[in-house]
């Protein structure tokens, strides 16, 4: 069911994003050196952004995605490992031993409203292991939580913590962002060890 609704509302955000046009443009991602909050005063460069590939950002600083109908920007603003959860998860089911939080935060700063949830968001470790969410919310699961299917207009931020069953004794190199809706190349946060 998870999966469905997860495959249907990424469906639905890359028809959104590719209705305006036949030929739509690749969308371009580039760090932000202001507060991701989006403003009335938000101005675009007029020079070309960086691809992802030519930037790894470190934990709090904000990409900006540009495509033909919407620019966002999304942040990885925290990484904490252990954190306590409503138990332990199962290493059998789960994958993990103990519960770790990416604090994310998605900002709509023009364009069409978007809708925002955690499937885009996992950990990526050094050997190629990625750990993805659960799709689990609600109980005792770390809070603020950030939002599942929540659309987002203009102006407008969502922000809160994503829960992934991890390895006690091993620690994530990366957290990613990676929405096939944008049709960007995955956005990548290092890890501070």
């Amino acid at each position: 069911m998870r999966m469905r609704t997860s495959a249907a509302l990424t469906a639905g955000l890359l028809l959104a994003l590719t209705a305006c046009g036949e030929n739509p443009t690749s969308p371009t991602v580039s760090k932000t050196s202001t507060s991701p909050e989006p403003t009335a005063a938000t101005t675009t460069s007029a020079t070309p952004s960086p691809t992802h590939t030519d930037t790894t950002y470190v934990i709090g600083e904000s990409a900006k995605v540009t495509t033909d109908d919407a620019v966002i920007t999304v942040t990885a603003l925290a990484y904490a490992q252990p954190v306590k959860g409503p138990q332990p998860p199962d290493p059998a089911t789960q994958g993990g031993d103990v519960w770790a939080t990416v604090e994310a935060k998605v900002c709509s700063v023009s364009g069409r409203t978007l809708t925002v949830d955690q499937f885009p968001w996992s950990l990526a470790y050094a050997d190629g292991t990625v750990v993805k969410v659960t799709g689990s919310s609600g109980g005792d699961l770390p809070k603020p939580e950030f939002p599942m299917g929540q659309p987002v207009k203009n102006g407008r931020c969502v922000k809160g913590k994503i829960p992934f069953p991890v390895m006690n004794n091993l620690r994530p190199a990366r957290v990613v962002y990676a929405s096939e809706a944008l049709a960007a190349d995955p956005i990548e946060w290092s890890i501070p060890k």
